[in-house]
């Protein structure tokens, strides 16, 4: 269903903006939005152009760091609202969504499956397209949608029952509609899709209803399949509509009996591509059920970073942060790429991730060979440490017990909680200060196991839980860390926990969001909060920013929502009062005449 107000008032201008721009009038020159096909080459481009943002992380390697430096540690205090844009209606929830930027042009999605075209001159609504979902959707973790993909003349998103949607830029319409998978079973899209050459990338959500997690490639003109492939081992890859090999191994080598039929290990947020290397990063969730004495063994390839040949979709390497998971760790985080530069002057590829798990990985990219890990959260349970070949040193007793077959295991109480360390929300690389800026949570959680049994379409956990914080002063926590050591260079800590995005600058900055509200601008090396703006609702979205006209722009989506509230358990204390939303918010440097 599509909206079109062209330049109609869907967004509320504050008084500050209106200062600004009378203020700014008679240097800034409006920019008419225009549709030029986006290309391939720009797409590639994105890390370093400024004008735009073109993919979902700030360039195909995820870094979410941009050279912009207009705004910086001594400016930052005349940053001003420009415009604010509602998403409006009854459906707000939460608002995970990252903006992209082409042209003059935002574009950016709400809840339930939305996505929004706004001219970024005066904050109007160019067009709103509104997916038809069905009453049976089943998503895990709200009915978020993280953003789109651009290419060519096309908007491209996934929606919450499992479908990927091509719209026209200039006009919201449809241009094509595929199919990914049956949303009955349990299939959803929640991420961002990527494009990588010609094609559209795409994973699916369901792990928690026992689906069988996959990572597609489609031609991103007109949606056709090129190539599939299974993430849960033991079921068939295709290519061009032929068979293409197993996942690696043979059905049930890892797994016991017939569970890798409906193994989860979905692939539900998305991924990063690395040009250097021609490998896409994809991670993979919890193995299905999290009832994990019912499935001894690896169970490849859940818990897992993935690097696949963008071509065929062959897994080249796979790295399993979490082997026989039983605390619903997964391993989806994102797989950031960065060079490292060793004593003897060499150049080292080297890709970092955040486990929920509570350890910081640092992998070889170019064969997934582990280099480190160091943890990152305070008073793991689970296991002592990784080893030296990567995988867990597990505390036996740290493992919730095998229940009977009309009774629960063993309660055990487990650090991190299953909510992670750090989840969904994409931390950021500094090129500037070499530094990873790490969104995490200190929680921990009683989890207890339960007798299950799969049913298409239900629920497929096995397990108990409730989340309680650690400390009393904090749950969340923002973190400088210092890749291969481990170090924490800095840290800010927040009452409730933190579900937002980071972008960090060449202008020494590091922006998120808390769902209190508030935009935060740190200084990159101390930790120092250089800014904040109270946004009315909670952010759980993805900063972003660009260059218009010679001016520096920050963008954030704010509304509160996404898994906490849903899952949080004792921890919903924190968070009971706060509001509801759905607003794109938009700042620049406020100038005097």
């Amino acid at each position: 269903m599509i909206k079109k107000k062209l330049l109609t008032s869907a967004a509320a201008v504050t008084l500050c903006a209106l200062i600004s721009a009378q203020a700014n009038s008679n240097t800034s020159k409006v920019i008419e939005p225009s549709y030029n096909p986006v290309t391939y080459t720009e797409i590639s481009n994105d890390a370093k152009s400024t004008e735009d943002v073109l993919t979902y992380g700030l360039g195909q390697q995820g870094q979410r760091y941009s050279t912009l430096e207009q705004i910086n540690k001594k400016t930052i205090k005349d940053l001003v609202p420009v415009w604010n844009f509602s998403f409006g209606g009854e459906k707000q929830r939460g608002q995970e969504s990252q903006p992209i930027i082409k042209d003059g042009v935002m574009y950016v999605t709400g809840s339930y499956s939305r996505v929004f075209a706004i001219n970024i001159a005066n904050g109007e609504e160019i067009w709103q397209y509104d997916a038809k979902l069905p009453d049976a959707i089943l998503p895990c973790c709200d009915v978020i949608n993280r953003g789109v993909a651009i290419y060519d003349n096309l908007v491209i998103f996934g929606t919450l029952d499992a479908k990927l949607v091509a719209l026209d830029r200039k006009t919201g319409n449809v241009v094509w509609k595929k199919k990914v998978e049956e949303y009955k079973d349990g299939y959803s899209i929640t991420a961002a899709p990527m494009i990588v050459k010609d094609m559209v990338i795409t994973g699916v959500a369901g792990g928690e209803f026992g689906i069988v997690g996959k990572v597609e490639a489609r031609n991103a003109k007109t949606g056709e399949l090129v190539w599939t492939r299974p993430t849960v081992e033991g079921h068939m890859g295709y290519l061009n509509g032929k068979e293409n090999g197993i996942t690696g191994g043979e059905a049930g080598k890892t797994w016991p009996g017939d569970l890798w039929k409906s193994g989860g290990a979905a692939t539900w947020l998305g991924g990063t591509y690395d040009p250097d290397t021609n490998l896409i990063f994809m991670g993979t969730g919890n193995p299905a059920p999290w009832n994990s004495h019912l499935r001894p063994g690896d169970n490849l390839y859940s818990s897992s970073r993935l690097a696949l040949d963008p071509d065929t979709g062959k897994i080249v390497w796979h790295f399993q942060t979490t082997p026989h998971d039983g605390w619903d760790f997964d391993g989806v985080n994102e797989l950031i790429s960065f060079d490292y530069t060793n004593k003897d002057g060499k150049i080292e590829k080297l890709a970092a991730t955040a486990d929920r798990n509570g350890f910081f990985y640092v992998l070889d990219r170019t064969n997934g060979k582990f280099v480190t890990a160091n943890p990152f959260v305070s008073n793991i349970t689970w296991a002592t440490g990784i080893g030296k070949d990567g995988r867990p040193l597990y505390v036996e007793e740290g493992r919730p017990g095998n229940p009977g077959a009309e009774s629960k295991g063993t309660s055990v109480f487990a650090v991190p909680a299953f909510l992670g360390a750090k989840n969904w929300m994409p931390m950021a690389y500094s090129q500037k200060t070499k530094n990873f800026y790490v969104p995490s949570n200190e929680w921990g959680m009683d989890i207890w196991n339960q007798p299950v049994s799969y049913k298409k379409g239900a629920a497929y956990l096995g397990a108990g839980f409730t989340i309680k914080p650690i400390f009393e002063d904090h749950i969340g926590s923002l973190k400088a860390i210092e890749p291969l050591t481990g170090k924490v260079k800095w840290e800010y800590k927040n009452p409730a926990p933190l579900w937002g995005g980071v972008l960090t600058t060449a202008g020494g900055l590091v922006f998120t969001g808390t769902p209190e509200g508030k935009l935060l601008a740190f200084d990159d090396e101390t930790g120092e909060i250089l800014y904040t703006f109270q946004v009315g609702s909670g952010i759980v979205g993805s900063p972003v920013t660009w260059e218009q006209n010679g001016e520096q722009f920050i963008s954030i989506v704010s509304g509160w929502g996404g898994a906490v509230p849903l899952w949080g358990g004792e921890v919903a204390k924190q968070i009971k009062n706060i509001n509801q939303g759905g607003t794109v918010h938009v700042f620049k440097l406020h100038k005097s005449k």
